[in-house]
């Protein structure tokens, strides 16, 4: 069963606050527990309290949920990696879970400019627990700039704006970095780089950032 503190804790990692002053986050599903390893505190079931339902945010019904570490990363985690995203305010959830789902699935690192909380339940949830092993990194945007010159890397900006270039005929040099923003506010990142973009139906106003980098990250890959 679970103790009185412990419902407590669990309580306090449904907001930002508790998550950043404890170091903890949910996740919610034998899956994502499963991704999360080492760094599971201790989990918890519909057995073990008759509030279960109010302790989890998931809108599908689970059965198990777990109080898990945040994981730390250090720069030499991102920077071995051959692509590192950087997401430029994409502040949904939903997206950001599968933005680090594509990472996981082709071995990027992620930073994210005032993007959604990797740690959010919604987050951690539409990752499938993918955030726990993917090297991410939260950057102010007025110390971003210096953080991605200093790594030394071609710069790819994924946008369609004059005289970009269409990705099917892109040359990309990796390792580099490949900026996306938002479908409301695009790039707003003043650097220079390699500006491309995905073709598609004059119908079709832009792509979801999420299909968007799917489709970049595999063009890179084949590259």
């Amino acid at each position: 069963m679970l103790t009185k503190a412990q419902e407590k804790l669990i309580r306090l990692l449904q907001t930002k606050k508790g998550r950043d002053e404890s170091g903890l986050c949910l996740a919610e599903g034998k899956k994502v527990i499963e991704m999360a390893g080492d760094l599971v505190e201790f989990t918890f079931r519909e057995s073990d309290t008759p509030i279960f339902n109010k302790l989890v945010t998931t809108e599908t019904p689970q059965t198990e949920a777990a109080v898990v570490c945040i994981p730390t990363w250090e720069m030499s985690s991102l920077l071995a990696k051959r692509v590192i995203v950087v997401l430029d305010g994409v502040q949904d959830p939903g997206n950001v879970g599968a933005i680090l789902r594509l990472c996981l699935g082709f071995d990027a690192g992620l930073i994210l400019i005032e993007s959604a909380d990797v740690t959010n339940p919604k987050v951690v949830r539409s990752s499938a627990g993918a955030m726990f092993q993917v090297p991410t990194m939260s950057v102010a945007r007025d110390t971003v700039e210096n953080v991605l010159k200093g790594m030394d890397r071609p710069i790819y900006r994924l946008e369609k704006r004059k005289g970009s270039t269409p990705i099917s005929s892109a040359r990309f040099n990796a390792p580099l970095l490949l900026i996306a923003g938002s479908e409301g506010k695009g790039i707003r990142l003043d650097l220079t780089g390699t500006s491309v973009h995905i073709e598609h139906a004059s119908a079709l106003e832009s792509l979801n950032v999420g299909n968007a980098l799917a489709i970049a990250l595999y063009s890179i890959q084949i590259s």
